[in-house]
């Protein structure tokens, strides 16, 4: 799956009005998350409040990196990675994929049409792509979508 150069410019326009409410938009990211999946809460060790700032800089990257997937990969490839020795399992990138795109159409409004939720919903799924396949090898990509 490819983002076309589109959905990169909507992508990259909608997430500098987010990150203007990003502390807002985090709280309502992880609420979302643990009424889609309750049990994702133990993993989650620190502050929430500190773990959102750290969800805003990991999107401020990916997001930012949207025209330089090379080198984005690397860094999504690691994070996964470490997300595995965190206790997160391959189907757990679908209910985060679903409370971000939740997040974000609070916190767009109006604005978060069609269009733009598909160019999210893509973005989001070529990164949870390279992440599972980072993490877990042996598990077909294409089993698990927001």
């Amino acid at each position: 799956m490819a983002i076309t150069e589109s959905q990169k410019q909507l992508v990259v326009s909608s997430f500098k009005k987010v990150e203007s409410i990003s502390e807002v938009a985090a709280d309502i990211f992880y609420k979302k998350l643990f009424e889609y999946d309750p049990s994702l809460k133990a993993l989650f060790k620190s502050d929430i409040k500190s773990q959102g700032k750290k969800l805003m800089a990991a999107l401020k990257l990916a997001v930012g990196s949207l025209n330089d997937l090379d080198t984005l990969v690397p860094v999504l490839q690691d994070m996964a990675i470490k997300h595995v020795e965190y206790g997160v399992k391959a189907e757990d990138y679908t209910p985060v994929g679903n409370a971000l795109l939740y997040a974000l159409s609070q916190g767009l409004g109006n604005e978060f049409n069609h269009e733009l939720r598909t160019a999210w919903a893509d973005t989001y799924k070529v990164i949870a792509t390279v992440m599972r396949q980072a993490a877990y090898p042996n598990i077909n990509p294409d089993t698990y979508t927001p």
